[in-house]
């Protein structure tokens, strides 16, 4: 059996308005009535898996989250799109956890302790923070190999291939396996939940570990980072209005202003 590990991440929803968004006590909230979701990128990590599970023989997919609070109906959207099984890291050590040492270190205890994993899938980026350092940790921390930023994944055998984007291309990479892979949204749309996945979802019930569940001790990890300070960015509006003795003296002082303002 091959055996898939998916890391998703519950976010608050990217398309919520900026000024919906305040920060307390160095920490961002959002309004009470607004649901959260799957980060996007890590849907396409599951998409990826899924393809995979479509592709080969005996395949088996795991999804992983790290968190304090979770919403079932967000989170067992994997569940929903195909995938097997769903364990939920829940502890309240990890509510509005920033620091990626806390995450990395819950996410390798779970993969050491499921014992027998071959490949592990994650989004590039989560939308909230945008570090993408979780990942490559992972690998680093399990000695594992790994790709980045992919647009496709195929295995054959012991081997993982690797289509990786570039900026001006993309490059062919292979993988021993177990490896660690980010996918990036060049992979496609991923697949909507029909009727059937989402009614089969209600009825799965996810694993819940705590932290001391998977033998980690939380008060004994080093942050990597301590925050300084958190606040919504300001902004300003300057209106300048340029009058000239017609149309077009009016443009010629336009573009003459724009060009000593270094804007064109």
């Amino acid at each position: 059996m091959l055996h898939l590990v998916v890391t998703v991440k519950q976010v608050i929803d990217p398309e919520t308005p900026l000024s919906a968004f305040r920060v307390d006590n160095g920490r961002v909230a959002s309004p009470p009535n607004q649901s959260s979701v799957i980060n996007g990128f890590d849907e396409q990590a599951i998409e990826a898996a899924l393809r995979l599970k479509e592709t080969l023989n005996d395949v088996h997919v795991t999804v992983i989250s790290v968190g304090a609070n979770f919403a079932l109906d967000v989170i067992k959207k994997p569940l929903a799109m195909g995938a097997d099984a769903l364990i939920l890291i829940q502890d309240s050590a990890f509510e509005n956890n920033i620091d990626p040492t806390l995450t990395i270190t819950a996410l390798v205890a779970a993969i050491r302790k499921l014992g027998s994993v071959d490949l592990v899938l994650a989004g590039r980026q989560a939308s909230d923070w945008d570090n993408g350092q979780v990942p490559l940790a992972v690998a680093e921390s399990l000695g594992w190999p790994s790709a980045t930023v992919a647009k496709s994944v195929t295995v054959e055998g012991h081997t993982a291939r690797v289509q990786r984007v570039l900026p001006d291309g993309h490059e062919l990479v292979e993988l021993d396996l177990p490896a660690v892979i980010t996918v990036s949204n060049e992979l496609g749309t991923p697949r909507y939940p029909n009727m059937r996945g989402i009614m089969g979802a209600r009825r799965v019930q996810p694993v819940v570990w705590s932290a001391s569940d998977i033998g980690i001790d939380v008060a004994a990890i080093q942050p990597a980072f301590d925050l300084i300070g958190l606040a919504k960015p300001t902004k300003s509006m300057e209106t300048e209005f340029i009058v000239g003795d017609d149309d077009a003296d009016a443009g010629r002082k336009l573009a003459l202003r724009l060009r000593e303002s270094q804007i064109v």
